[in-house]
């Protein structure tokens, strides 16, 4: 069958059964919500997991139980995380309650903001172009490198002397 197609037109005249196919457009996304008005997603970043839940309200956002300027004390991570909303154009009409494990504040903060970006995704499919095209909805997946034998480091090493 493959062999037969050499050319668009020819994959056009292609048919299953019988009867010519058509291609339907593919079916808006639904939002996706639990019992109590929320959405969940998990963001990943380094070693850091987060789980985020994301519901209507205020702007509040809580981390590990902690106001999440608390949580984040340096005002890049506090950026890092509010930056979801501003591309999305939603600023202070969600409120996130998330938590969050493993890795630095660095980490944790770009795990945050990973399981924002695809909670409002789940709540409001029509927010998804913008984050997507922001590049949120993508896992960075660069790690640390693991520390190879004869090493001092991943790369570096041991000190070399002549004498």
């Amino acid at each position: 069958m493959a062999d037969d197609v050499k050319t668009l037109d020819d994959l056009a005249d292609l048919t299953v059964d019988g009867d010519a196919t058509s291609i339907e457009p593919a079916a808006p996304r639904e939002p996706v919500r639990d019992a109590l008005n929320r959405s969940y997603a998990t963001g990943k970043r380094k070693d850091a997991v987060s789980r985020v839940w994301v519901k209507p309200g205020t702007g509040k956002i809580t981390v590990n139980g902690k106001e999440a300027d608390a949580y984040f004390a340096r005002p890049v991570l506090q950026m890092v995380i509010a930056q979801p909303f501003g591309v999305a154009g939603v600023d202070g009409q969600f409120d996130v309650m998330c938590t969050v494990k493993g890795g630095g504040l660095s980490g944790q903060a770009g795990a945050v903001k990973h399981g924002i970006s695809k909670a409002l995704t789940l709540w409001d499919p029509s927010l998804r172009p913008a984050l997507k095209a922001a590049g949120f909805l993508t896992r960075d997946s660069r790690v640390v490198e693991r520390k190879k034998y004869g090493r001092r480091k991943a790369r570096r090493s041991f000190q070399f002397s002549k004498r």
